[in-house]
């Protein structure tokens, strides 16, 4: 399973750090991501990181969000900087990973709240 952590509320410019920690029987976890889904909005991909550390994230939060991975304990951080109003969301993270059993799964958390506003 996947488990999301560390959205809240922040003024616009403040910071937040979200963490998503899978867990299970795992063999390994290719390409983690967070996506973002604001009120009456689709749920969209903010970024997301490879096994080797190559990451990527949209052209609205280059140069304040950055995402990264730690495959030893098996989780994954965004940091996110100068929190903007549009930011607002419930963030979730998505993983694809093989099981101990050799299953092919694409695994979402369950989703934190970010709030952005003065």
């Amino acid at each position: 399973q996947l488990q999301a952590s560390g959205g809240g509320s922040v003024q616009p410019g403040g910071s937040l750090r979200l963490s998503c920690a899978a867990s299970g029987s795992i063999r390994s976890i290719g390409v983690m991501s967070w996506y973002r889904q604001s009120s009456g909005g689709k749920r969209s991909v903010v970024a997301a990181v490879t096994p080797d550390g190559s990451a990527t994230v949209i052209a609205s939060v280059k140069g304040r969000f950055t995402v990264s991975r730690d495959n030893a304990a098996n989780t994954m951080a965004l940091e996110m900087n100068g929190l903007r109003p549009e930011d607002a969301a419930v963030y979730y993270c998505n993983a694809n990973l093989i099981t101990s059993s050799g299953d092919n799964l694409s695994l979402w958390g369950q989703g934190t709240l970010v709030t952005v506003s003065s």
